[in-house]
């Protein structure tokens, strides 16, 4: 049994301590990220949420990854599990601004996120599409107006200021 599956197996440890567990293990290289990688796309969504989560927990912290880890970080985007989808969706904030190439593919996994019915899935995807709002890349002309359209229509405030705030930044005003 390897390392993953140990820390998976390990039924003393709370989904938390799972999660900064296997950061740590990232962090110091015990477990290089494309293992990591490969280990979650085998696996159920909620082991692969936490792996997601513990990429995000490591990206806030300087963790750098790869393009090949960014796309197969967006294509999670779309998978059914919500904690998956707002997972990814902080994973891409935390390092869009690495790959901006990458800023049209990111906001093509997080538009359709905008609209779920789970409140965490699209204050994460609002929170990305802010900080790509705020690299204020030649997207902008066209992303704003949509964001703005979105936040028009969110029940949340809490989530249409995370629009309001990246729009402030760039000085763009919603019509």
């Amino acid at each position: 049994m390897g390392p993953l599956q140990e820390l998976f197996a390990n039924k003393t440890l709370k989904p938390k301590e799972r999660t900064e567990a296997l950061c740590n293990m990232v962090l110091n290289g015990e477990i290089p990220v494309a293992a990591l990688v490969e280990f979650a796309t085998a696996a159920k969504p909620p082991v692969r949420a936490t792996c997601i989560e513990s990429l995000e927990f490591g990206t806030r912290q300087g963790l750098a990854i790869t393009e090949e880890v960014l796309r197969w970080v967006l294509s999670c985007m779309g998978q059914k599990e919500p904690r998956v989808k707002w997972e990814s969706a902080k994973v891409t904030g935390n390092t869009i601004a690495t790959y901006p190439h990458l800023v049209a593919d990111a906001v093509a996994a997080l538009l359709p996120n905008t609209s779920h019915e789970g409140t965490v899935v699209r204050w994460s995807a609002a929170w990305a599409l802010g900080e790509i709002v705020k690299l204020n890349t030649s997207m902008n002309k066209e992303l704003c107006p949509s964001l703005a359209n979105i936040m028009a229509q969110e029940e949340k405030g809490s989530i249409g200021k995370i629009y309001a705030a990246a729009f402030k930044k760039i000085g763009y005003k919603p019509a």
